[in-house]
């Protein structure tokens, strides 16, 4: 007989969901109960928590609360003071103090960076945390077959099953001709997908077929079916049930923009030019940069009621934005204005959902009043790039070298690090990725098995979670533009498989609470198998994730199978089959 393992439950948990935060969105003066709960094993004789309003150290006794099982769990109150709460545990134990912090516990001291955190600053919207996200690159998605007039000179028409020709020249300007009539055409599919939350990249008019290098942002682009396609396409979303959000680049424009054009009375204030020299976007000289120093380009571009932020969201009923490379706008060389671009978009937007693209560490933009999320990249896609890429060779956001190679250990480890920077809030209004326009598919780098343990990660764990528009039929592509490749409307072309999956999966999140505003709790990880609880008040949910097969543990409690699989009962083994995961919801 195989041995079993027991899942080592956390010795001690706390984090910023419902079930352990009364209020996760305070006002200033409130003061708000927060509970960690401790396992008897670690014997806890008393819980005090620490804050620090006005920057003094307060610290306040917490009670216990009530025990139950085998864990106590404490009480304890916070107070709003100012704008931003931080807070942690100190456990006195029977061998000696922990601190306990978003980290981890420590029986050494640790730096404030980790702490637990609270924000009074206006929540994201209401509806944000139910969503899933459905990426369309509009080019690419569904053609109308409506005409839309001549095409500019820059356009090079293709037909929809012509392959990508990245690599080569003119790979930009090949247009496959989707557009916005054809998205609204297709809302059937993507309601059956449960997804309720379009994400559009680029509408603008430009230059090549990403349509980041906007040539002007005063209309829809005419390829695209102009303004009264994405009026359409919005409204028939919101009768659907669905919001749409669209996607702008405050950092640059085209090289093609009307506010760049030689004689422009705004372009020597609108970006850095001197003489026939220009800053631009990573070197690129068609896409020259911003220079948000100008009051008036603000005033155009996001601040304000009059602004291209304001417009979208009122004449064309967008419910948000995605603002490309954010990481880089109202930044160059000793300009530092990243944090005054993002706070002035905010108010903007009101209570619209606004998010980021950041490929790297976020926590300095999202502690205040600005992105109410970022693309998680670094503390999502790539972990689990890491852990379940079979092709390795394919650099990950052009970084030297193969993809690396993780254990699930690393996976957790590297979550829970990104995780500790920021306030729960913002964790769970990161848009989590396996993919984007921007990379390769992740189908092509995983497989196909792999690429289901991927979907199973995206769909359990906290964030918003994003699939881009092929993935849940087996759409593949080994590259940034062949990752781009149009959507196969012939159904006989489908992985039905795969597509079944992703529907299960939606709709399980959109079913249960704790999937949706739950806390985390890793329970178990190693090289080939993540275990963890997604818990809210009256519901948890018990998931296990693994890469191969693997010796069993022994179940924690009794739990009813999600996901097909063998139900629980208390110290039964779980299933050991992999590549595999099974979700269950445990009893009360």
């Amino acid at each position: 007989m195989r041995h079993r393992r027991t899942l080592c439950n956390t010795r001690a948990h706390h984090d910023g969901s419902p079930l352990y935060v009364g209020d996760p969105s305070p006002s200033l003066g409130d003061r708000v109960q927060v509970f960690l709960r401790t396992s008897l094993d670690l014997d806890v004789r008393q819980v005090h928590v620490r804050t620090t309003p006005d920057g003094e150290p307060r610290f306040a006794e917490a009670t216990a609360d009530r025990v139950t099982g085998s864990e106590t769990w404490w009480r304890a109150t916070v107070e709003m003071v100012n704008p931003e709460c931080g807070y942690r545990f100190l456990l006195r134990t029977a061998s000696g103090p922990l601190w306990l912090t978003a980290a981890g516990l420590s029986p050494l001291d640790v730096p404030d960076t980790t702490d637990f955190l609270l924000t009074a600053n206006p929540p994201p919207p209401a509806w944000a945390a139910d969503s899933v996200i459905y990426q369309i690159f509009p080019d690419r998605f569904a053609r109308s077959g409506r005409d839309h007039g001549p095409d500019p000179a820059w356009v090079r028409r293709a037909d929809w099953d012509d392959p990508i020709p990245w690599g080569r020249d003119g790979a930009l300007q090949q247009i496959y001709g989707g557009d916005l009539w054809g998205v609204a055409d297709r809302l059937d599919h993507i309601a059956d997908l449960g997804a309720n939350l379009l994400y559009l990249t680029p509408f603008f008019p430009a230059r090549s077929n990403h349509r980041y290098d906007a040539t002007t942002f005063d209309r829809v682009d005419p390829l695209l079916g102009g303004d009264e396609a994405l009026r359409a396409l919005t409204a028939a979303a919101h009768a659907r049930g669905m919001r749409v959000i669209g996607d702008i680049t405050l950092n640059h424009s085209g090289d093609g923009h009307e506010w760049f054009a030689e004689g422009s009375a705004v372009r020597e204030d609108f970006y850095y030019v001197d003489g026939p020299d220009y800053a631009t976007f990573a070197g690129v000289r068609t896409l020259p940069k911003f220079d948000h120093r100008s009051a008036e380009l603000r005033r155009r571009l996001y601040d304000g009621p009059g602004s291209v932020i304001a417009r979208y969201l009122d004449e064309f009923g967008l419910d948000g934005w995605r603002v490309d490379v954010a990481q880089s706008a109202g930044r160059h060389g000793g300009v530092e204005l990243n944090d005054q671009v993002a706070r002035l978009t905010r108010a903007t937007v009101g209570d619209a959902l606004l998010l980021a693209e950041h490929q790297f560490d976020a926590s300095g933009v999202l502690r205040g009043t600005g992105w109410h999320g970022t693309m998680s990249y670094a503390g999502f896609a790539r972990p689990v790039w890491s852990w379940l890429a079979r092709e390795r060779s394919t650099e990950f956001w052009g970084v030297p070298g193969p993809i690396p190679q993780y254990g699930g250990a690393d996976v957790a480890e590297v979550m829970r690090r990104y995780a500790a920077l920021v306030p729960w809030r913002a964790h769970t209004h990161n848009l989590t990725l396996l993919d984007s326009h921007d990379t390769a598919r992740f189908r092509s780098i995983a497989g196909r098995e792999h690429q289901h343990l991927g979907a199973a990660l995206l769909l359990t764990l906290p964030g918003l979670p994003m699939i881009f528009a092929g993935d849940e039929v087996g759409v593949e592509g080994v590259h940034l533009e062949d990752g781009r490749r149009p959507f196969p409307w012939d159904t006989a072309r489908w992985d039905q498989g795969t597509y079944r999956l992703y529907r299960d999966l939606v709709a399980l999140r959109r079913s249960h609470e704790a999937l949706r505003t739950g806390g985390l709790r890793w329970l178990h990880a190693d090289a080939d198998t993540l275990v963890y609880e997604r818990a809210a008040p009256g519901q948890t949910l018990l998931v296990q994730v693994s890469r191969a097969a693997h010796e069993p543990f022994r179940a924690p409690a009794a739990g009813v199978s999600l996901t097909g699989g063998p139900d629980l009962r208390p110290g039964s083994p779980m299933p050991a089959d992999g590549p595999a995961f099974h979700v269950w919801e445990l009893e009360a």
